[in-house]
């Protein structure tokens, strides 16, 4: 009897422990991937070999259209930090522009750091921040080495550190890696010298790809050794931050919150290559989106459109407080098993306006999973940046003849038309445009009424002729 009694003892305390704990608000890690795309092996690239990603997602739930708000870096996280577009939050470029992006005053207070600082949480981030004003963020702690770190070995050692000072206190960390972001060095005359990608960091990756083992980007068709040089380093970066999630599985596990952390996984935006990273194309919308909410979430491949618009308001549902009204995104929780029965957004939407200082070319993209419309608001006006960060594939481009594919491709991402229509079912690259086929008429028109419903939804500025004026004109002065 006193056996059974004991044994009986230990069931119920073991069976309310664990009830305890999952009442319990979750410690939660974000990690993002500077100018990662869904070249991943989960994902179906067949050149990037990613195990450790793999094995997360196992374990999660991965969406396989995630977009970012705009593919741009500054912009792109502010949306994490606000749970609202850049429209609606103030930061339409680059935090570094030195024009004077920065979010709206009224958010200080609800940033996400802040909002979750004030219900218990230590807060901490390791690498970059990126947003402007960074003082605004109360953050516990800080690492950051230089701009961008590619020490991942050094960064995990942060998070051991931040993890373990957090005792019983529950906490949420932002893990920056900085790859697979170009590199630039400094040379001595004080210019910086082309960007390129570090192939190998404190030795990894163990194994380094060359042009021989890439091929060109599909959504590119640029095939030279120069350009499959580049895409080499950009895997070689990818494989990187794969030994870097290794790391951090191990690290969960190592510490027992495997199964009290809610961890989210996506990159800032798509590859740093022309058609990519500053684009409204799937290369530079489209990332990799992992979550894993311990005693939530069913592990499993969906087809639910969602995006980092959702990651603010998903993360203060875990933490159990109340959501902001004033919100664009969604809490990812009625998603994250695979019923079919939940009521969820049919169209996904997002926007570009600026990278650096110029140009101002503010676009719009929606998108219902198969066909894609994008509203360039000032074709006719003004060109748009033909390239990022160094990427000369639009000048290769120009040797190719005039009636290829690629060719087209290219130029019309600087002069684009007002409206570009595209069937990612059977045109994934977005070569063909098919906004001016008479057969395509009603695809157009309805996604041309869904992305104004949604523009007044959010209360999108952008659409005022006049307010489009007054931004150009503040930050043409600011970078005079």
């Amino acid at each position: 009897m006193a056996r059974l009694m004991l044994r009986t003892t230990v069931i119920v305390f073991v069976l309310f422990s664990s009830i305890s704990r999952a009442s319990e608000p979750p410690n939660i890690l974000l990690i993002t991937a500077d100018d990662l795309g869904t070249q991943l092996s989960c994902y179906g690239d067949p050149i990037a070999k990613t195990p450790h990603i793999d094995e997360l997602a196992k374990h999660s739930v991965q969406f396989q259209t995630a977009y970012v708000s705009q593919a741009s870096c500054s912009p792109s996280r502010s949306t994490m930090f606000t749970g609202l577009y850049p429209h609606g939050n103030g930061h339409y470029g680059l935090a570094n522009a030195n024009v004077g992006f920065q979010l709206h005053k009224e958010l200080y207070n609800d940033l996400l750091p802040n909002v979750l600082k004030r219900a218990g949480y230590r807060t901490g981030i390791i690498g970059k921040l990126h947003v402007n004003p960074e003082k605004q963020f109360r953050f516990d702690m800080r690492q950051r080495v230089g701009f961008g770190s590619r020490q991942v070995k050094k960064q995990v050692q942060f998070a051991r550190t931040f993890v373990s000072k957090s005792g019983d206190q529950p906490w949420f960390l932002m893990f920056n890696l900085f790859d697979p972001h170009v590199a630039r060095d400094r040379l001595a005359n004080g210019e910086r010298g082309p960007q390129y990608f570090p192939d190998q960091v404190d030795g990894l990756p163990k194994s380094i790809l060359t042009a021989d083992d890439v091929a060109a980007w599909p959504w590119q068709q640029i095939d030279t050794p120069a350009q499959r040089k580049k895409i080499a380093g950009y895997y070689n970066c990818v494989h990187r931050i794969d030994a870097a999630i290794g790391m951090l599985n191990d690290l969960l596990h190592e510490t027992d919150h495997w199964n009290d952390t809610l961890i989210i996984f996506l990159g800032d935006h798509g590859p740093p290559f022309t058609r990519g990273k500053t684009s409204c194309y799937e290369a530079g919308l489209r990332v990799p989106f992992l979550t894993r909410w311990p005693g939530v979430s069913q592990p499993h491949v969906s087809d639910r459109l969602v995006g980092s618009i959702d990651i603010y308001p998903t993360i203060l549902e875990a933490a159990g407080i109340k959501l902001p009204q004033r919100l664009h995104g969604r809490s990812l929780k009625p998603v994250l098993t695979p019923s079919n029965s939940t009521d969820w957004r049919k169209t996904l939407v997002a926007e570009f306006h600026y990278h650096g200082a110029s140009p101002f070319f503010p676009r719009r993209a929606i998108t219902d999973g198969r066909f894609k419309l994008i509203h360039n608001i000032r074709a006719g006006e003004l060109s748009a940046s033909p390239s990022v960060d160094g990427d000369r594939a639009n000048v290769m481009a120009e040797k190719l003849d005039p009636n290829h594919p690629a060719r087209i491709a290219m130029e019309r991402l600087k002069e684009p038309p007002e409206w570009e229509l595209y069937d990612l079912e059977s045109d994934p690259i977005e070569f063909i445009n098919l906004s001016d086929d008479p057969s395509m008429d009603k695809e157009l028109q309805r996604l041309k009424d869904a992305l104004k419903t949604w523009q007044k939804q959010t209360h999108d500025p952008f659409t005022d002729p006049e307010f489009r004026k007054t931004v150009e004109q503040k930050y043409q002065l600011s970078s005079n």
